[in-house]
């Protein structure tokens, strides 16, 4: 297997990000499809031993950001790489669009709720991220549909200036409460996008996922572009770092991504809580206890 970088694909605000420059496929990681599945499997396993003994260490909690654009391969993504992970330690949430009690809150409302609590994991397909990408793409969704006042929504520029800060603060005040977070874009490139949009489509398996909207969205594809790139450029940290990961293979970005969850893990030196003496001594007394129940 070629050697693995985890920097290669970190953004911590220390380099600028380009989209236009930035590969959607490098070179495999896995050489055949057996071994895909053997380092997929090993990936899944690494993880849930990592996560368990979060789960026993109880100090730290992750939590794992996947954005892309339609088709990227978000959902196989959860899927494949967390399909060995303990569900007692982890959580995954999708957001779709915000429902009316939703938009009664401020933005970040709705994923505060669902942060991870301490010793566990947990995946936001979409996030708060969607309202410095989705939302700017498309102003009239401020403007329409979250009733905001009115004098804060007059300068756009200086919305979405405020919304970046809100979110490095944010994500700030999450890793200065022990909750490390890790955002991941996808990134697929405009024709593997549409290849997969069509096999949508033929696909009877796979038709359900089709929206027209996905179809209409592709036109509005260098507005996305140029929100990513401006996005991760105002957001990345080294408390909060983007991993842009090339997505046009799905094994390899699957890999990818399980290789940067279990980097993070293993920065929080995570270790199973240590036992003194006189525990010692009280956890032999249960041993003895249960063996000589045995012998009733």
């Amino acid at each position: 297997m070629p050697h693995f970088d985890p920097d290669f694909f970190r953004y911590d605000g220390s380099r600028p990000f380009n989209i236009a420059s930035t590969d959607t496929k490098i070179p495999d990681i896995y050489d055949t499809r057996e071994e895909y599945e053997e380092l997929l499997k090993e990936s899944a396993q690494s993880l849930d031993v990592l996560q368990s003994m979060m789960y026993a260490h109880n100090r730290y909690g992750l939590l794992v950001i996947l954005q892309a654009l339609d088709a990227a391969g978000k959902d196989g993504t959860i899927k494949h790489v967390l399909s060995g992970v303990n569900p007692i330690g982890l959580k995954i949430h999708s957001f779709k669009r915000p429902t009316v009690t939703e938009l009664g809150h401020d933005y970040m409302w709705r994923s505060s709720v669902l942060l991870p609590e301490r010793g566990s994991i947990t995946i936001f397909n979409r996030s708060y991220y969607e309202e410095v990408l989705v939302v700017k793409v498309h102003p009239e969704i401020l403007l329409q549909t979250q009733n905001l006042p009115v004098e804060l929504t007059e300068d756009l520029e200086k919305v979405w200036k405020n919304r970046y800060k809100d979110i490095r603060n944010f994500e700030k005040y999450l890793y200065r409460n022990g909750i490390r977070v890790m955002k991941i874009f996808l990134n697929v490139s405009k024709k593997e996008q549409a290849e997969r949009l069509i096999e949508r489509i033929q696909d009877p398996s796979k038709n359900w996922k089709f929206e027209e909207g996905d179809v209409k969205e592709r036109g509005y594809w260098n507005e996305y572009m140029d929100a990513y790139e401006t996005c991760i450029n105002k957001t990345a940290s080294k408390q909060a770092p983007w991993y842009v990961v090339p997505a046009d293979d799905k094994k390899n970005a699957r890999l990818i991504v399980g290789k940067l969850i279990a980097e993070e893990l293993q920065k929080m030196h995570l270790s199973y809580p240590k036992v003194d003496d006189k525990r010692s001594e009280e956890l032999q007394h249960f041993i003895d206890l249960i063996n000589s129940q045995n012998e009733e």
